[in-house]
């Protein structure tokens, strides 16, 4: 291995089967490393006969119980040490992400991945303290609630966060007692084949975790209408989100739908403008700017906008652009030639729509290969423009203004989507406005994006079906069956008697 490649690139990354590495098929993808647009290996798509086989396998692990009769003791153990070998290979794991998707190795090794041993952490404790509903009615019933595995999860993640958002629902579908059958986008595999590894390692039986590979219009939606699939998560863009919901709706399987965003972040002029500022600058830049909840759209108040403005541009300016295997580097290139192409064409759909270009715009001078694009900011006349209303998923912020927050308000709202909300402000009236007023299903108040499981995370309108969270999880990776036992002879009719 030499310095530039540290840790094993596979040559062809096929589907993990039954415990099993399959053999390559005939359709291979290339995967592209977004830095300097060379193929770094090759994807083997599973076809409808290899998803089948994917689905069987994790059905067979189900009906024989080999995870779901595990007792949570045991799940537990596997959980933690699943934690503990994230943790050893950590380096590795954001390695490949990094090199695959163009994301900083800063912000995959310190933000994105560390989520997984966090994840895992959670729902090994909450197998200790989990409990559930029961009920006495008048003294004549006992009800309680039994609840059991769905059965074969579909878990789909996205290219702007593939391991991080996979092994979220990887950690979910378990808890509950499932077994799942994981695709990823076929453009980013490898951080997530090469964690199939260290499931094993850690424990979890074979067939338990599969992984197949491919397009969606292929392989993921071979997977979504198998019949034996029975619930379907998917994270990424509302189209795609809208074409997995029709697939799975003749199955009536129960789909989970966490897609776009165009969020607003309200900033007034009582809020604390540093605080601001750096809050708004992490919001859209973050992640390559490819992320659900960017912050896209920053409304600003009149009386601070100007020096806002500027202090944001002087900001996005200094934003370090270039190799994202490189430390200090804080924005990498985009996830791909396709995305790149269309996040550019932003730029003149808003010189035509009457916007001012702040800053950005263009490809950095000195980077002449990869899918590099510049921070970018324009502002606005309108909220009922292209860029105010379309997701751009790049780091492209659109500035308005506004008069009153009233105004601020209906601007935030007016939009497809509903993800989620910032709001800059430290006055207590506002706050309880926007809590209420705002059509999103986050609402952030003077901090960037946090995550808990503990409370429900999803959108409103297009930005999707169902939350994340314990309780909305709890719900979507499992059936409920209510027990009703008669505490005394019950009143019945007596049909067929004098």
């Amino acid at each position: 291995m030499s310095m530039s490649t540290p840790y094993r690139l596979p040559a062809v990354v096929t589907s993990f089967i039954d415990g099993q590495w399959q053999s390559a098929g005939s359709h291979l993808l290339p995967v592209i490393n977004p830095a300097n647009e060379e193929t770094i290996a090759q994807l083997s798509e599973a076809d409808a006969n290899e998803t089948a086989a994917a689905v069987a396998a994790a059905r067979r692990a189900h009906e024989q119980g080999r995870w779901a009769d595990l007792p949570a003791t045991e799940k537990q153990r596997i959980f933690r040490q699943i934690g503990a070998l994230t943790t050893q290979h950590l380096d590795e794991l954001a390695w490949l992400e990094s090199l695959n998707s163009g994301l900083p190795l800063r912000y995959v090794h310190s933000r994105q991945l560390p989520r997984i041993v966090s994840n895992f952490s959670f729902f090994a404790d909450w197998l200790s303290q989990n409990t559930e509903r029961a009920g006495v009615q008048d003294d004549s019933y006992l009800r309680y609630v039994v609840r059991e595995p769905a059965g074969v999860a579909a878990l789909i993640s996205p290219w702007n966060a593939p391991l991080a958002l996979a092994s979220t629902k990887i950690a979910a579908a378990l808890a509950f007692g499932n077994s799942c059958v994981v695709k990823t986008a076929e453009t980013t595999p490898l951080a997530v084949a090469r964690f199939m590894g260290i499931l094993t390692e850690a424990g979890v039986p074979a067939g338990v975790v599969n992984l197949i590979n491919g397009r969606g219009h292929i392989t993921g939606d071979a997977l979504v209408r198998h019949k034996d699939v029975r619930v379907v998560s998917f994270t990424g863009g509302t189209a795609t989100g809208r074409a997995i919901a029709a697939a799975a709706a003749p199955g009536l399987k129960r789909v989970d739908l966490e897609l776009g965003g165009k969020s607003a972040n309200i900033i007034t002029a009582s809020a604390n403008l540093d605080d601001a500022l750096e809050g708004a600058l992490t919001a859209i830049y973050t992640n390559n700017g490819q992320q659900c909840f960017a912050g896209s759209r920053i409304l600003l108040e009149h009386s601070i906008a100007d020096e806002f403005l500027r202090r944001f541009a002087e900001r996005a300016r200094t934003i370090r652009v270039g190799d994202p295997l490189d430390r200090a580097t804080e924005i990498g290139p985009l996830a791909n030639e396709a995305h790149y192409a269309r996040v550019q064409s932003f730029v003149g759909a808003a010189l035509n729509e009457g916007g001012r270009l702040l800053c950005g715009g263009q490809r950095p001078a000195k980077l002449e290969t990869g899918y590099y694009f510049e921070p970018t900011a324009v502002l606005m006349p309108s909220n009922d423009t292209q860029v105010c209303q379309e997701e751009i998923f790049g780091p492209f912020a659109a500035f308005q203004t506004f008069d009153n927050f009233d105004e601020a308000l209906r601007i935030a709202n007016a939009s497809d989507f509903g993800l989620v909300s910032y709001l800059w402000s430290n006055d207590l009236a506002q706050v309880n406005q926007a809590m209420r007023a705002i059509k999103a299903g986050v609402v952030l108040v003077n901090t960037p994006m946090t995550l808990d499981l503990r409370f429900p995370f999803g959108g409103y309108k297009n930005s999707g079906v169902g939350r994340e969270g314990i309780d909305g999880m709890r719900h979507f990776y499992t059936e409920e069956k209510t027990v009703t036992i008669a505490l005394k002879r019950p009143a019945m009719e007596r049909l067929g008697m004098p």
